[in-house]
């Protein structure tokens, strides 16, 4: 089976990725409508034809859409709700002989079914890069990387970031006591929790790159995607076993892709709140070339 993950922290671009290559005339994929109904159990064999009739036109969130999904409701009552509950990173050592079965089961049922030569799945927040590399030693992973400041901006307006209730309601476990003494010294500021809880998703990644050959790992930088859509497509098309899109090309990605959200941070923050968040991130945003 040719798995494909494209994953992320959250609010890193992922989405649109994922939605640009699950357009290739060979990716199956999990959709929304598979994820909202899951009693009907759906191996969603028309998603891909459904999916490029449409252009990837109804994508939008908040409004009536067709579109890939990470799927966390139908894996939660198909598979396990360890994929999208644990209160931690999910590790090798997590994987057991029946989560190993039902994984593999749910993921090659549907590869079969929809006929594709690789199967896309996306999803974000904690890395579970070993945990799913155990389960499926064939698979690849796209990790795609977004600025840490433009992501814990985006986190402080969405409505599920739960940060504002203290660590200890929020979707990302406990604080370390180092995490705690740094946001301390920033006097409990949201801005800093945020860009805390980016960095210690983070973690996961960091260990994937600097562990797993690179055959199976790739790190693509948002920023640079918008730079050159075009080229990074088919980077990741490509190196994902992907045949070339026909629809990758200038006129139809620039329908798609805007830049108006890039750097949003440096005025929806202040400059002493975009100091503090990159007091605490700057080994990371200086390892992927943010500063």
């Amino acid at each position: 089976m040719n798995l494909l993950f494209i994953i992320g922290t959250g609010r890193c671009g992922s989405s649109l990725v994922h939605e640009l290559v699950a357009l290739n005339q060979e990716a199956g994929f999990v959709s929304n409508l598979d994820d909202r109904l899951p009693a009907l159990n759906s191996l969603g064999t028309w998603n891909n034809t459904v999916f490029r009739a449409m252009k990837g036109k109804l994508t939008k969130k908040g409004q009536a859409r067709f579109a890939p999904s990470e799927a966390y409701n139908l894996i939660g009552k198909q598979v396990s709700p360890i994929f999208e509950n644990s209160s931690r990173d999910l590790l090798a050592e997590d994987v057991t002989p029946w989560l190993r079965q039902r994984f593999r089961s749910f993921f090659e049922q549907r590869f079969e079914a929809q006929g594709k030569i690789v199967f896309l799945h996306k999803y974000t927040g904690w890395s579970r890069i070993q945990f799913f590399a155990d389960i499926f030693p064939e698979a690849k992973f796209v990790h795609i990387v977004r600025d840490g400041r433009a992501v814990a901006n985006s986190w402080l307006q969405m409505p599920w970031w739960g940060g504002y209730q203290g660590a200890e309601k929020w979707l990302w476990g406990t604080l370390t006591t180092e995490e705690r003494r740094l946001w301390k010294n920033k006097d409990y500021a949201y801005p800093v929790l945020a860009a805390l809880a980016w960095k210690k998703l983070m973690q996961g990644f960091v260990d994937a790159e600097i562990s797993m050959d690179a055959s199976r790992y790739m790190t693509c930088r948002y920023e640079d995607f918008l730079d050159n859509p075009e080229q990074t497509l088919k980077l990741i098309t490509r190196w994902g076993g992907l045949p070339d899109a026909d629809y990758i090309n200038p006129d139809f990605l620039g329908s798609r892709i805007s830049n108006g959200r890039r750097q949003a941070f440096k005025t929806d923050l202040t400059a002493q709140q975009v100091f503090d968040i990159e007091d605490c991130i700057a080994d990371l945003l200086e390892k992927y070339h943010y500063v």
